[in-house]
């Protein structure tokens, strides 16, 4: 694999130890995430002959962040989904981490001027009237206000960093080769195919460098939640973006990470804080596309009220198969069936089926039970992280790789929920919603429609049905099988002689419920 090329990225890897040790961040990081004296011994005892070797940072910015943005972009990101976590890091850690989100320095203005004039292939100013130095600097790309020439209208306009693909190549190598040491070096976590997380991660991120994509997620995102209440998203230009430009509407708002400001407006920040999480609920279940990068600095709260999301560059899918899953495992938890929560990771294949059952749903009851009555303020998500990662590894559950945007940025979320309403509990948020979900689409309801669409699938290839079914039939009859021997060899041919002697839609849905009755 081409990320695992040449010494430079072992070198980068020492480096990151070296500057989190220069800088100061290393213990600080160690006690944030409560690590084991051995564990602090033997990461100090390596990285701290090397210490010369690690980037100085900003001397007036607090160790972590400090260490983190000298680092490079794919550090910054990490940083940016901590700063949520005080539950995790610690209120101290949280708080040094958020500036990651929006405040890192910005590059010079004029370096933006030039990139958009070749990216639009047009003089600023026959596009802009006015264009501001940046307003918001983040790890990938920086914010300038402008104003339409033509129209007068106030725009938001997104520029990446100059070589940012170059950096972030590098950071991600570096993680490539770290996997791999995991691989060669760490059996037992071999389960979290490391491998595969770092090669989604990288591939997301690609994603977020191309800003042409970033558009058409934002104008996508708008047409599936444009009947949410209280949930806006700013217009996309799409004739005034490129590959490292987008221009959008222009939110006025307060940042969802200013509690004392969204207060003094006399917003309700707990109901807002129910809010974001009801609709993140609802853009991943429902929809199965949702925002996947939903910080505080990605959020605003709009003068009447209304919550304001921006920075398409990480959206998440889910199919329906996926979020008929977790729903089922969702609402498990919330009427506390652990039992039912078990049989789906079997039924899933999210759990080996040499294990007991009966035994994962009692560890499965471990997990939950103390959550139930509880605000989320005397529920430490760090023990119970740190208890659900033994439950999974005692019973061989690998680590789903298209499932970990959705699990990150569930995270972010509860994060950003719990800032605005420390008292939140995520559970009785999450019922009303979950249990909408399965009422519509688990069950008879969901089965009748399932059986509909089968019918329909089946109805376009009326014409060449009946071809089918005899091919099917001559080619049981010459390998010497009949139905009654084995049921999964009769199902293709039996499904298509119902579905083609039927002819019509009777036929159809008697060969849906065949298949439905055989499967």
């Amino acid at each position: 694999m081409e990320a695992l090329r040449g010494p430079h990225n072992i070198v980068r890897l020492i480096r990151t130890g070296a500057t989190l040790e220069r800088t100061g961040a290393m213990p600080v990081i160690l006690d944030a995430f409560r690590a084991p004296p051995t564990v602090r011994w033997v990461l100090r005892g390596l990285c701290r002959p090397f210490a010369f070797l690690g980037y100085k940072g900003d001397p007036e910015m607090p160790p972590a962040t400090r260490a983190l943005t000298a680092l490079g972009p794919a550090y910054i990101k990490f940083g940016q989904i901590m700063s949520t976590r005080p539950d995790v890091v610690g209120d101290e850690l949280a708080t040094q981490l958020r500036v990651l989100q929006d405040k890192l320095p910005p590059f010079p203005v004029r370096e933006a001027l030039r990139m958009v004039e070749e990216e639009l292939e047009q003089p600023v100013d026959a596009i802009f009237s006015e264009f501001s130095e940046p307003v918001a600097a983040a790890s990938i790309a920086q914010v300038h206000k402008a104003r339409l020439r033509e129209t007068g209208e106030a725009v938001a306009v997104k520029v990446l960093r100059p070589g940012i693909e170059r950096a972030f190549r590098r950071d991600v190598d570096a993680f490539y080769l770290a996997a791999r040491i995991i691989d060669l070096l760490a059996p037992q976590a071999r389960r979290l195919r490391p491998m595969d997380v770092i090669e989604h991660f990288d591939g997301v991120v690609q994603g977020e460098l191309d800003l042409r994509l970033e558009v058409a997620a934002g104008a996508e995102y708008a047409e599936v939640t444009k009947d949410d209440d209280g949930f806006r998203l700013p217009t996309v230009h799409w004739f005034l973006s490129g590959r490292r430009v987008m221009t959008q509407g222009w939110v006025d708002g307060i940042s969802a990470g200013d509690v004392m400001a969204i207060e003094a407006a006399g917003h309700d920040r707990y109901a807002l804080g129910e809010r974001v999480l009801r609709l993140f609920l609802n853009h991943a279940l429902r929809d199965g596309y949702f925002h996947a990068d939903m910080h505080h600095g990605n959020l605003k709260i709009a003068p009447d009220g209304a919550l304001v999301a921006y920075d398409f560059g990480i959206m998440g899918r889910i199919d329906e198969y996926t979020r008929r899953v977790y729903a089922e495992i969702l609402f498990g938890f919330i009427r506390r069936d652990y039992r039912r929560v078990a049989e789906v990771h079997f039924e899933a294949g999210y759990v080996p089926p040499d294990r007991d059952v009966d035994e994962f749903a009692q560890a499965l009851r471990s997990v939950g039970e103390p959550i139930f009555g509880m605000d989320a303020s005397r529920i430490s998500m760090g023990r119970l992280l740190s208890y659900l990662f033994e439950v999974t590894e005692r019973f061989g559950m690998e680590t789903r790789t298209e499932l970990i945007l959705l699990q990150r940025t569930m995270v972010v979320v509860e994060g950003v929920a719990r800032s605005l309403n420390p008292q939140i509990n995520i559970w009785k948020v999450a019922q009303p919603e979950v249990q909408a979900y399965v009422t519509r689409y688990v069950g008879p309801r969901a089965l009748a429609r399932d059986l509909v669409r089968t019918a329909r699938v089946l109805s376009r290839f009326g014409p060449v049905l009946p071809e089918i079914a005899e091919s099917a039939l001559i080619a049981a009859r010459d390998r010497r099988v009949t139905p009654s021997v084995r049921v999964e060899n009769a199902a293709p041919a039996a499904i298509v002689f119902v579905a083609a002697a039927g002819g019509a839609a009777v036929g159809l849905l008697a060969g849906a419920l065949l298949l439905a009755a055989l499967l």
